[in-house]
């Protein structure tokens, strides 16, 4: 393993990025210079940043730096496409303790590359530093829109109709089976060390847990998806959304952001909410009541919208989209309608990063 400071700061921006060359028009320059020089003389900017932290946003025990990349790229593009834009350029800034080899960042830029490749995007910047906490990754991702095309979250009117694309709490109930596991793990080898078992340590050196039948909710957890798919199919069925957001931290939490924002109030259905097969399983196993985890668990990244009821034939036509209730006043409040027609206060208990 080659230790970072041997590279230095230029060095590893210089290995990390000496093949990427630009693929959008935009992008009149790229790495290698003091700033990237962008172009967009027809349409509105857009432009995100997240910040995720070791030990917050995301698990090395379990979180592959693959797989860290790919999420992290995805997260804000997912942005972008949330607003009806599309993703253009990414800049990457990386907070780095000593414990990280080149070649650990090496396996980390293979994902960023893969997901930004997958939406044609192009790697334009960043910056590194040192750490003394773990590994930090912060990404600002550029796209545009047209100024008529923007969907912003507080266009939705009465009797809009409430949709989500995909499915929802799989990437919750992922997060609950690896902490499930890492907690397994460490249980076993705090009792293997008590009793100075070796053989037993050695054993759960290479212990690996079995996710027969669980790797979807895994693969929700791990490799994160922007819908851009969504998107194109919305383009093509010639709807356009009046509200929209992408399901980071909740169902609840981010219909509720909406409903707040447009002044309106909402219906929606427990029998409608879309949930996968797995996901139910697992909630099952954990004795976890599967609508709560579908509506608080977050980190799905599916497309939370509303249309107007007029578009109602074509939603219906549309594959991987589900209408699950609808905008009204805002004096009738934010109600959940259970299976058994039972109306309960929408609650939003999504994740809270600063809590």
């Amino acid at each position: 393993m080659t230790e970072i400071a041997k590279l230095g700061e230029f060095g590893l921006i210089d290995r990390l990025t000496k093949d990427i060359h630009p693929q959008n028009s935009s992008t009149l320059y790229g790495v290698g210079d003091d700033c990237a020089v962008l172009t967009y003389p027809d349409s509105e900017i857009l432009v995100t940043t997240d910040l995720l932290m070791e030990g917050v946003h995301f698990d090395l025990t379990y979180t592959d730096l693959r797989s860290l990349g790919y999420k992290a790229a995805m997260v804000n593009i997912s942005d972008i496409f949330a607003m009806n834009g599309t993703p253009r350029q990414v800049t990457v800034s990386l907070a780095l303790s000593k414990r990280f080899s080149v070649e650990d960042m090496d396996t980390l830029y293979e994902g960023l590359r893969a997901a930004c490749n997958k939406w044609g995007v192009d790697i334009v910047g960043g910056d590194t530093t040192s750490s003394f906490t773990g590994l930090a990754i912060s990404i600002t991702c550029i796209g545009e829109a047209k100024k008529e095309d923007i969907v912003y979250r507080h266009g939705a009117r009465d009797t809009d109709l409430v949709c989500v694309s995909g499915d929802l709490g799989a990437a919750y109930m992922g997060l609950q089976l690896l902490e499930r596991e890492k907690t397994v793990y460490y249980q076993q080898v705090a009792e293997a060390k008590k009793r100075g078992d070796r053989r037993m340590l050695e054993e759960l050196a290479h212990f690996s847990p079995d996710f027969a039948g669980k790797e979807y909710l895994l693969q929700r957890q791990l490799r994160a998806e922007a819908r851009g798919d969504i998107i194109a199919r919305l383009r093509e069925a010639g709807i356009r959304p009046t509200a929209m957001m992408d399901v980071s931290d909740g169902l609840s939490s981010e219909l509720i952001h909406i409903c707040k924002q447009s002044h309106v109030g909402c219906r929606i259905y427990e029998k409608n909410i879309p949930i996968d097969y797995q996901t139910a399983v697992m909630a099952e196993e954990m004795n976890m009541n599967v609508t709560t985890c579908a509506l608080n668990g977050g980190e799905d990244y599916e497309l939370l919208f509303t249309v107007p009821i007029g578009d109602h034939a074509k939603i219906e036509q549309l594959d991987d989209v589900k209408l699950i209730g609808h905008i009204t006043r805002e004096s009738l409040g934010r109600v959940l309608v259970t299976r058994d027609d039972q109306e309960f206060d929408l609650k939003a208990q999504g994740w809270n990063p600063l809590a």
